[in-house]
């Protein structure tokens, strides 16, 4: 498995927060699942308060 930073936006109480996690997956689509999931997980958030601007390996 290779790693991916994923970089983004997310939406918060005060507008929009930038981020960029790191994350284990085999390809660029799998790590951008994992990124929405861990949102999802960790701060309640639904796929559409997420913007994904991109994955690099």
């Amino acid at each position: 498995m290779s790693q991916f930073t994923v970089s983004g936006r997310f939406q918060s109480r005060g507008g929009w927060r930038s981020f960029s996690k790191s994350v284990e997956a085999p390809n660029e689509r799998v790590a951008r699942e994992f990124a929405f999931s861990r949102f999802g997980s960790e701060h309640g958030l639904k796929r559409t308060q997420v913007r994904i601007d991109g994955v690099e390996a």
